[in-house]
């Protein structure tokens, strides 16, 4: 069984941002299962047995080999999109994540091509979807950490 096709599959992306305005984002490589090329703030699937914020602290670690300070959780949404012809459903439950950019690395070279530090008023092109679908509809919630 597939998640996210098969079944409802529950992600946990996380925004990291330095507390001054900007925002840490990953270029997907060729070894992801989709959206490869895209920028994404990164994310993990729900692991049996973990709360959502122990799991996105997991998958913080995994990625940017940091730690980090939970400061929201967004409203669990939807995410429906099509992958390589099938159409597939995440539940994402998002998190606002304070993190020290002298302690981020690229901790996953085989999935991430390559990070960089963004203001939301100048993030790269393409978005990972699931990213732009969040980020479109909770302006609001991004907009109390742009900075000033």
């Amino acid at each position: 069984m597939i998640p996210g096709i098969d079944y409802i599959g529950i992600t946990t992306p996380f925004y990291c941002n330095d507390g001054k305005g900007n925002f840490l984002l990953h270029k997907r490589s060729k070894n992801c299962r989709d959206e490869v090329g895209m920028w994404d703030p990164g994310s993990g699937q729900l692991e049996l047995g973990l709360t959502l914020e122990d799991n996105v602290l997991k998958e913080l670690k995994e990625e940017y080999g940091c730690k980090g300070i939970i400061q929201e959780q967004l409203p669990a949404h939807s995410i429906f999109r099509t992958n390589n012809g099938k159409e597939t459903h995440w539940l994402a439950v998002p998190f606002f994540i304070l993190v020290d950019p002298k302690k981020v690395k690229n901790n996953d070279p085989n999935k991430i091509d390559d990070i960089g530090w963004f203001t939301l008023d100048n993030l790269p092109k393409p978005l990972h979807t699931g990213f732009h679908y969040t980020f479109s509809h909770y302006k609001a919630h991004f907009a109390k950490y742009k900075g000033k």
